[in-house]
């Protein structure tokens, strides 16, 4: 016998089941541009994990790789570990100024 899917809506998401972000949540805390749900979008420790971080948040993930690209995980620990310091960084900030001008489903 096969199972019925379940079309309850949950706190979160919409019709579709695609998750919902909160108002506060859909600009890059990064770039500033706006966020679009999908494979645009990824998570960033601003701590890395291996260093004993553990609160996550969403950013574009072309934001996201050029962070991982531009540093060691012990430079994001000890120096980078916010956004303000993310963008005084001189590569994050040049990549910043050129990512500005692109669309926000952009994956680079």
């Amino acid at each position: 016998m096969v199972a019925k899917r379940s079309l309850r809506w949950k706190e979160g998401q919409d019709a579709s089941g695609a998750e919902i972000l909160p108002e506060e949540d859909l600009r890059c805390p990064l770039c500033d541009r706006l966020m679009v749900l999908g494979p645009t979008v990824d998570e960033h420790h601003l701590t890395p994990r291996s260093q004993g971080g553990r609160e996550k948040f969403r950013l574009h993930k072309v934001c996201h790789l050029k962070i991982h690209q531009a540093l060691k995980p012990r430079e994001l620990a000890r120096q980078y570990n916010s956004w303000e310091s993310l963008r005084t960084h001189p590569e994050v900030a040049k990549f910043i100024g050129w990512v500005q001008k692109r669309p926000p489903e952009f994956l680079g």
